[in-house]
């Protein structure tokens, strides 16, 4: 784990900045799972909430 370090702003301390966690192909691989998995769940209550999740991925990739 690397410690996120204070880099100074005119005075003012600012945290680092964050790197990203995934990159764009991650969230492709991943949007791509979730499709496979919806159709295992279609029936059921919870794939409304996997539909979401699918709709934002594709926002972001």
């Amino acid at each position: 784990m690397q410690a996120q370090t204070i880099e100074p702003t005119h005075g003012h301390p600012q945290p680092a900045r964050s790197r990203a966690v995934f990159s764009q192909e991650d969230f492709s691989l991943i949007r791509t799972a979730i499709a496979h998995y919806l159709r295992e769940v279609q029936d059921q209550p919870e794939s409304v909430k996997y539909a979401n999740l699918y709709h934002r991925l594709g926002r972001v990739a």
